[in-house]
């Protein structure tokens, strides 16, 4: 296997054993064999010109499962290849052959053969450093898009130049471009289309939940059966609360699904509890005390420890998969039965209580906006001198710690913007307010993050700038994986300048590609605190 894909790569630069996330050299090889033969249907619907949504879908949901930390479970993955190819073979009957490429040519449905083919098809076939850099600068981009596309496609939401977009893209990466000013076109082409695809899920989450609010949310536990629910679907997190609001079972959300918390529509559920535990990287320990059963709708998956107690508990649904864990489909109609682990969690003993801890988020665009009059004061009157942009990825690695020592040694009148599992590395330190306005503004999700983008485009207005960039912001972002990737690529395609990324610069990235990304847009690495901090306060 070879895989460098997300920052905690092997010494930065890929695990080719097992990979640091837990997956196994199978899974990681099956996982390539699936970007290849999406690469294929790809060709074969832009050679088709017009066809039905599914086959879009099959994109985007394809690319989502190849996420780090979303599916571990390599028989599953193998299924998925085995319809991807049917799905393609069914378009080639309708289309010319000639011309295609081996991507979209090739087909089997035996298990040896394609064991076989997914050794041969992994990123290192791409002989130039930055032409495979490049390449999958796009990819790792078109994932985190596809994620984004296929939650607003669940809730009925769609653009289908975001799909046709991705579709193109993939095939443009199977042409082996030595010209890389090409790919690099491609790559910002990339950006713009994933800010379409973010403006795509905030309309389909505001529209369908309404516009998140200033939330305080409960951090402990309460004495009755509770059902854990983490992830990033907010499809999955309605159908759970109300086939459970009868139950006398209570609902908490994990790590990426707090945000659940700030939209009006959970909060009629009296049966919605508050958020239990913290970042994705310390399920292992909480999901133990949680005692009752677990659901994973999408990534960040930490694979369990020999001694478990919870993978009888834990359920896995939609793009998630993990081995040994139920698995819950969804019917024809997107419809899914949680029944199971409703009955399930009535035996369970109450969660273990972890902390009576509360925190404010509910900061997304439109509540910031809202305030928009009194921020621009407080900056004009020189209360608020900057806001940082912190937002992105958490992860487990000891070097992390240097988001809390940032966030904690910032001067007292600057203001952070989050969103992503990221805050949890600041935002219960308790680092007040100016005159009401919280130092930490938490806009949600990592989907969330067009949020940010949509809050300085509105300053930038009310300040009268031309340039986003003349803004009282910087940017010290955290990334993790693939979605943070979109993330920072739709930023550079807005123009956005200055930006920090850590704690590692991507091992995807080339000495070249770097380069191009610190002349072009100042693109940055961290050292340390006291390194960094006269940067972000000059």
């Amino acid at each position: 296997m070879f895989c460098f894909q997300c920052q905690e790569t092997f010494k930065n630069e890929g695990c080719k054993i097992q990979g640091v996330c837990g997956k196994k050299e199978d899974t990681a090889n099956i996982q390539d064999l699936l970007v290849y033969v999406t690469k294929g249907l790809a060709e074969v619907i832009n050679k088709k010109g017009e066809v039905e949504d599914r086959f879009y879908d099959r994109i985007s949901n394809n690319l989502f499962v190849t996420i780090t930390n979303a599916n571990f479970d390599t028989e599953a993955i193998l299924a998925i290849v085995k319809e991807t190819i049917a799905m393609k073979d069914e378009l080639l009957g309708e289309v010319s052959k000639e011309g295609l490429s081996d991507f979209a040519l090739y087909s089997s449905d035996d298990d040896d053969e394609l064991s076989r083919k997914a050794i041969e098809v992994g990123v290192l076939n791409i002989m130039n450093e930055d032409e495979r850099s490049l390449t999958e600068l796009v990819i790792y981009g078109l994932k985190g898009m596809a994620a984004y596309n296929h939650h607003a496609n669940v809730l009925g939401f769609r653009d289908i130049e975001v799909d046709k977009f991705i579709a193109k893209a993939l095939e443009e990466t199977t042409k082996g471009y030595t010209d890389i000013t090409k790919l690099i076109d491609l790559v910002m082409e990339t950006g713009s289309h994933g800010v379409k695809a973010m403006a795509l899920l905030d309309k389909a989450n505001t529209e369908t939940y309404g516009n998140p609010e200033i939330t305080e949310v409960d951090y402990s536990a309460g004495d009755k059966p509770g059902i854990l629910i983490s992830g990033h679907d907010l499809h999955d997190m309605k159908m759970l609360l109300d086939q459970a609001k009868d139950s006398g079972v209570e609902i908490y959300t994990h790590s990426e699904m707090l945000p659940a918390n700030y939209y009006p529509e959970f909060k009629k559920y009296d049966n919605f509890h508050g958020n239990y535990g913290n970042s994705w990287w310390s399920q292992n320990e909480e999901f133990e005390k949680f005692n009752g059963p677990i659901l994973m709708t999408t990534n960040c998956i930490v694979p369990m420890k020999k001694n478990n107690t919870y993978q009888d508990r834990m359920f896995t649904t939609g793009n998630a998969g993990y081995p040994g864990c139920k698995h819950i489909e969804a019917d024809e109609n997107g419809n899914k039965d949680f029944t199971e682990i409703i009955e399930m969690a009535k035996k369970c003993k109450a969660p273990t209580n972890l902390e009576d801890t509360k925190v404010v988020g509910g900061f997304a665009h439109n509540q910031v906006i809202a305030l928009a009059d009194k921020v621009v004061s407080e900056v004009k009157e020189g209360n608020i001198k900057k806001f940082v942009v912190m937002a992105g990825c958490d992860g487990r690695h000891k070097e992390r710690s240097y988001y809390t020592d940032f966030a904690k040694a910032l001067p007292e009148d600057y203001v952070i913007l989050t969103a992503g599992c990221a805050k949890y590395r600041y935002n219960k330190l308790g680092l007040g307010d100016i005159n009401g306005i919280p130092r930490v503004l938490d806009a949600g999700q990592c989907n969330d993050s067009y949020s940010l983008v949509q809050i300085a485009l509105a300053l930038k207005d009310a300040f009268g700038l031309s340039d986003i960039n003349e803004l009282p912001i910087e940017y010290n972002i955290a990334w993790y994986e693939q979605k943070a990737v979109i993330v920072l690529l739709a930023l550079l395609s807005l123009g956005v300048k200055n930006i920090h990324l850590g704690p590692t610069l991507p091992a995807f990235l080339s000495p070249t590609v770097v380069d191009f990304l610190v002349e072009n847009f100042n693109i940055a690495g961290n050292t340390t605190v006291e390194e960094d901090m006269p940067l972000f306060t000059k």
